[in-house]
């Protein structure tokens, strides 16, 4: 009798998992995943809950206000920080201590998933990446021997392209979307990647800074990207990059989905961001992870589900779906990986001197800035509405009040 009572109480455990940069495919990818997680765990359900991504943030404060606290999450790395200082996300370290993988875990994914309290309050699965696509057969044709790894060559292998007839060396994100290239290009001939000063004020409109600004504008300016990129977006800039319009691309591996399916594998390559002065590059990276919440009632349960999710399997499986750079040290040797393309980006992770900037997505009204002040204020400089300064002055005012004010709410 006493067996037939274990066996009912084991079916009643259900794990909550809340997926929250959500679309049909990944949650297929998900439900496939966690299903071999329940097949490994009999008498375990796991119950998925898809929140949107463009209401996520909202939907889940009201959900963990109402007390609906999952086990385990999709932990976007921008609100880490919110929930692990509240105190609601549980600890990893002692799990990560005597799991078979976590050697496996590259350094750059234990490093930012201990951004908070250099603890591991969540395990990053993938990363979102910036790195060079460029059009090897464009290179040659303008004799560019190989391709740019500072920003000088950059700018001389741009000038030799646009002189093909109909070409451009640049596709310029000058759209929606296009914050990302500004903010690497200026902290790379500024030589840093901090923001801020101690004291919150912005270190953008800087003189290093203000050279990266000017450095993209002239490059427009002097003909080396295509006319209309100044409206592009992410669309524009990739399919401008496999038409073979311009020669190269900053983008994440997410683009190599559409640029894989169009051009030969052979007439493109990846590389390193290029680097500035200083002999440093400071790509944009993303990226987000899973983590644990304290208020789980099955903690260990809740933590072999983490295992399945960010194990050798389950994460190349997720990240191949997802368009992310794996976690794993190992993922670089399954076949997928292995083309030279991806090679660029592991070689960018592994670069001691390509250092992953992460922009300031904790202030509120960072939002605003990358969604609409940036582009208008982009815009007017590429056509010469304004000066580099006087962009890196409207821009450094904002950011500034938005610092000082986020400095001052933590003070209290």
């Amino acid at each position: 009798m006493s067996t037939l009572f274990a066996t009912t109480a084991l079916a009643d455990t259900t794990l909550k998992l809340v997926e929250v940069i959500t679309s049909p495919e990944r949650t297929e990818t998900l439900k496939s995943i966690v299903g071999k997680f329940e097949a490994a765990n009999p008498g375990t359900k796991v119950e998925i809950i898809s929140l949107p991504w463009g209401e996520a943030f909202q939907k889940f404060a009201t959900m963990v206000s109402a007390g609906e606290i999952p086990d385990v999450m999709e932990m976007p790395d921008t609100w880490v920080s919110l929930y692990a200082n509240n105190g609601m996300v549980e600890s990893l370290e002692p799990y990560l201590k005597t799991w078979s993988e976590t050697s496996d875990l590259s350094d750059r994914a234990l490093e930012l998933g201990r951004d908070v309290k250099n603890t591991a309050y969540m395990l990053p699965y993938g990363f979102y990446l910036r790195a060079m696509f460029y059009n090897k057969k464009l290179l040659a044709e303008a004799g560019v021997a190989e391709p740019p790894k500072t920003m000088a060559e950059f700018e001389e292998a741009a000038k030799k392209i646009s002189a093909l007839p109909g070409k451009s060396g640049y596709c310029l994100r000058g759209g929606p979307g296009g914050l990302n290239g500004w903010m690497m290009f200026g902290a790379t001939m500024a030589g840093s990647n901090e923001f801020f000063r101690p004291d919150g004020t912005s270190t953008i409109n800087s003189e290093g800074w203000v050279k990266g600004l000017t450095w993209v504008i002239d490059l427009y300016k002097k003909g080396y990207a295509p006319k209309d990129s100044v409206n592009w977006g992410f669309n524009e800039i990739v399919a401008g990059f496999y038409s073979g319009t311009c020669a190269f691309l900053d983008q994440d591996p997410d683009a190599l989905i559409a640029i894989a399916q169009r051009m030969k594998a052979d007439d493109y390559g990846v590389t390193t961001m290029p680097k500035g002065p200083d002999g440093k590059t400071f790509p944009t990276i993303g990226f987000a992870g899973w983590s644990m919440m304290s208020a789980s009632q099955h903690k260990d349960l809740a933590w072999k589900l983490i295992a399945t999710l960010e194990g050798p399997e389950g994460n190349i499986e997720w990240n191949k779906r997802t368009g992310a750079l794996p976690a794993l040290k190992s993922a670089a040797k399954d076949p997928f990986y292995s083309s030279p393309q991806f090679k660029g980006w592991f070689d960018e992770l592994a670069d001691k001197n390509a250092i992953p900037t992460v922009m300031p997505t904790y202030l509120e009204e960072f939002a605003y800035f990358k969604d609409s002040l940036a582009i208008k204020t982009t815009q007017q400089a590429l056509l010469g509405d304004i000066t580099p300064q006087e962009l890196a002055d409207q821009w450094a005012d904002y950011l500034t009040k938005a610092q000082q004010k986020y400095l001052a709410s933590k003070a209290k």
